[in-house]
């Protein structure tokens, strides 16, 4: 009869439960069913963020364990950005922002408190910041304040230009961007190694990416590597390069009159852009070719790489002079600048009807417009290479079918483990109302048994013990079954069921029972 009393006291804690109510729905919309058919169909939502209000207060930057523990309260995934799909160059060059920036500005946008995670991809066709926050009006007013510093436009320009997703339509768009099917030429790799250094730069000391948004970015990358493994959507891709490559072959007989294998080329530059340039021109025959750099570094290293192009190197000050007897310019810098205009085509007696193409794949631009207003020189930049994008779409058709179901079985199982995350209050919640049960009905019992001489104190924690382990093993199975549900339908019903039976809503219910019992 020693232990009857206690057992009995135990089974207080399981009798009279029953309760568990699931969380407020996500604000995101449902994850689409649709198969998109090109890049152009992605369900991008218009922003329509008039008069958002500008927030003063500048609050403390939470830091990364404060982050981490937000991702379990209802975090929610944004991205708002512009791409070369629905943005023009002169907007994109204003928002453009190097490598080597992307955590500052990331820290910058957190650091008013509307945004708790923030991670910023920035190539030459796109410009996104993808965050996370728990307010979602709050902090796509905060991004949008951003900017419109940033860029110094006025926000009714950044509408026109601009697309805001959130919720599972944000993942989605993430996973089609590593996967190359949002990109200019559709399975293009370069993306891929993008998004994997967005990731890495998030993880960093100095990164913004918390809990919710190193994890997306990590699974996109993931998703990235399955589309191109197990389908053909790679094959044959090419980058910005190749495209730039094929449009100066296109258009050689019908601007300089002159086969492209005759033409005299020339690139500006010497980073990773002039080494894919290098290397689709090598696959068409190229034998030679000039690059025009600060230093003499990186083209040497090109020599190398290339031992069976023959490659001349020239530094920045004898640019005029290769532009002056080449037939087609490619250029490829970071320049913030123009480095070739009209005045100074004219200035170096480069207005005098000889047939010149300028193929700018940099962004910021490193070709004036105003070049095309000298006759006879025909200027390209990287907007213009969506005619010859075209066809490659059409080729790639049945793989983007492919990879876009691929891609939506990777964003589902990212959304899952986001909404499993909104079971960890409830399990908080469901463990410790089952211990403050047991420890009242302990306390009870323990109190009638330490009246009785027989019992020791190891018998007592030993009774304690029991206690503990009945409560475990009693709460294994509901929370294995919580965390093991398949699809966020079914988690939330597993939510609402186990929130019923035991009553977690019903604090001060709880508290009564408790007390009338004593």
């Amino acid at each position: 009869m020693k232990f009857s009393t206690a057992l009995f006291a135990l089974s207080a804690i399981a009798g009279g439960s029953s309760a568990f109510q699931s969380p407020a729905p996500t604000a995101g919309r449902t994850l689409s069913n649709r198969i998109f058919g090109g890049s152009d169909s992605t369900p991008l939502m218009a922003a329509t963020m008039d008069g958002a209000p500008a927030v003063n207060g500048a609050k403390r930057k939470k830091t990364k364990q404060e982050r981490l523990e937000l991702a379990s309260k209802g975090l929610q995934v944004h991205v708002i950005g512009l791409s070369i799909h629905h943005a023009q160059v002169e907007v994109r060059e204003k928002l453009a922002i190097p490598e080597a920036e992307w955590n500052t500005q990331s820290q910058l946008i957190c650091s008013t408190g509307q945004v708790e995670e923030a991670a910023i991809l920035s190539t030459c066709n796109r410009f996104e910041i993808n965050f996370a926050a728990s307010d979602p009006h709050e902090a796509n007013a905060r991004v949008m304040e951003y900017l419109a510093e940033r860029s110094g436009l006025p926000v009714s320009t950044l509408r026109r230009n601009i697309f805001m997703l959130e919720g599972d339509d944000a993942v989605l768009h993430l996973m089609r961007v590593a996967g190359g099917l949002d990109s200019l030429i559709v399975g293009e790799g370069q993306i891929l190694s993008q998004v994997r250094q967005c990731h890495l730069h998030s993880i960093e000391e100095d990164g913004s990416g918390g809990k919710v948004l190193s994890r997306l970015l990590n699974n996109a990358v993931a998703a990235g590597k399955r589309v191109r493994s197990e389908t053909a959507i790679s094959k044959g891709s090419v980058s910005i390069s190749s495209a730039a490559v094929e449009l100066s072959e296109h258009r050689c007989m019908q601007d300089l009159n002159l086969p492209f294998s005759e033409a005299r080329l020339a690139v500006v530059g010497a980073g990773t852009m002039t080494r894919l340039l290098i290397t689709h021109l090598a696959s068409r025959g190229l034998e030679r070719i000039t690059i025009v750099n600060r230093s003499m570094a990186r083209p040497q290293e090109l020599q190398e790489q290339f031992p069976d192009v023959e490659i001349e190197i020239v530094l920045e000050d004898g640019l005029w002079d290769v532009v002056g007897r080449s037939d087609i310019v490619y250029t490829a810098t970071s320049s913030a600048d123009y480095i070739i205009d009209k005045s100074k085509l004219e200035e170096n007696g480069l207005d005098g009807g000889r047939p010149l193409m300028l193929v700018d794949i940099a962004v910021p631009r490193n070709i004036d417009p105003d070049s095309a207003e000298i006759p006879a020189v025909f200027p390209y930049n990287v907007d213009d290479l969506k005619a010859v994008v075209a066809k490659n779409t059409a080729m790639r058709q049945r793989e983007m079918i492919e990879a876009e179901t691929l891609l939506q079985e990777e964003a589902g199982t990212f959304i899952g483990w986001r909404e499993s995350l909104s079971a960890i209050p409830t399990i908080n919640q469901l463990q410790e109302r089952a211990n403050m049960f047991r420890q009242e009905e302990l306390k009870k019992c323990t109190r009638k048994l330490s009246q009785n001489d027989n019992f020791s104190d190891r018998e007592l924690e030993a009774v304690e013990r029991l206690s503990r382990g009945i409560v475990n093993k009693m709460l294994h199975g509901p929370m294995s079954h919580l965390r093991k549900a398949e699809s966020v339908e079914k988690k939330q019903a597993a939510l609402s069921e186990l929130s019923s039976m035991f009553r977690l809503d019903d604090e001060e219910g709880a508290r009564g029972r408790g007390r009338r019992r004593k």
